[in-house]
């Protein structure tokens, strides 16, 4: 009985705890929110975009001032949000953030103008996949070298069989400023992929949640970078067919409307934990 009394006093403390860290939050929120200017649903999805955006800076994969991550603004209105052209990945807040619709249109009432190649690569995924509502693009170094080589990403290690039937390629035609671009880029994702390899370019991952795309890139980043590591030594081996399967038959299994959760939340910890203002 004793045992019980303790972990009921458990319980009680941490669903307090759970408590309180929610009253924090609607504590928190900006006067927009307050005021009724912006809904709190806005206001988490900006946190959680500018988080993205700091995680992507932590772990290397963002390019100065360029690539883009945009997630779609709940509610009925076909907007999305995306960084302020000129700020750094570890400048971006949940406040700077801009909001544009699908016609490039600035909806924020802000002075900060858009990447044009941003809304060209993003507006046409957030037009053509509802189901997706964040998108990350990026450059690095090892994504862009598997993205030159001809046979793309290899089914070489465990890495890079998790999303095998999820990859699609896009041919590469120069800076992405051309809206013609759009169809062949949709049509390379189809209705079932979620990630992309943009030959000679680059990545492109897209998520039914911020959380989602970003694992998605972290990992597809990181089979990347094995394939390059890989290569640079002797004569790769591949495994068998029926393993490639099967490892790929395994990590669908686990693809639910979680899928990223609890790292990205884990790593939230982590920003909060070098003192990051990405939530301000």
């Amino acid at each position: 009985m004793r045992n019980f009394s303790i972990l009921l006093s458990v319980v009680c403390d941490n669903q307090k705890a759970i408590w309180s860290r929610r009253i924090d939050m609607n504590e928190n929120l900006p006067p927009l929110v307050k005021n009724g200017s912006m809904t709190k649903e806005e206001w988490h999805t900006r946190v959680d975009l500018a988080a993205c955006y700091r995680l992507m800076a932590h772990f290397g994969m963002d390019d100065l001032i360029y690539n883009h991550i945009s997630a779609r603004v709940p509610g009925p209105d076909e907007h999305f949000l995306l960084n302020p052209f000129g700020l750094l990945y570890e400048e971006i807040t949940a406040s700077n953030l801009v909001k544009v619709d699908l016609d490039g249109n600035i909806i924020s009432e802000t002075e900060d103008k858009i990447n044009p190649a941003g809304f060209v690569i993003h507006s046409c995924i957030h037009r053509e996949r509802p189901d997706m509502h964040c998108v990350i693009h990026t450059h690095t170094s090892a994504g862009v070298g598997v993205s030159c080589q001809e046979e793309g990403l290899l089914p070489l290690s465990q890495t890079g069989l998790l999303y095998k039937d999820l990859i699609g390629y896009h041919e590469y035609e120069g800076l992405a400023l051309n809206l013609d671009e759009q169809k062949r880029l949709v049509e390379d994702l189809g209705k079932n992929k979620q990630l992309l390899i943009l030959k000679n370019h680059g990545l492109l991952t897209c998520g039914r949640t911020i959380p989602e795309a970003f694992i998605m890139m972290y990992y597809l980043e990181q089979a990347c970078k094995i394939q390059i590591s890989a290569q640079a030594g002797n004569k790769v081996s591949l495994p068998k067919p029926e393993v490639q399967d099967l490892v790929h038959q395994q990590a669908m299994k686990g693809f639910g409307s979680k899928l990223g959760e609890m790292e990205f939340t884990a790593l939230k910890r982590r920003l909060a934990r070098i003192g990051s203002d990405y939530a301000s």
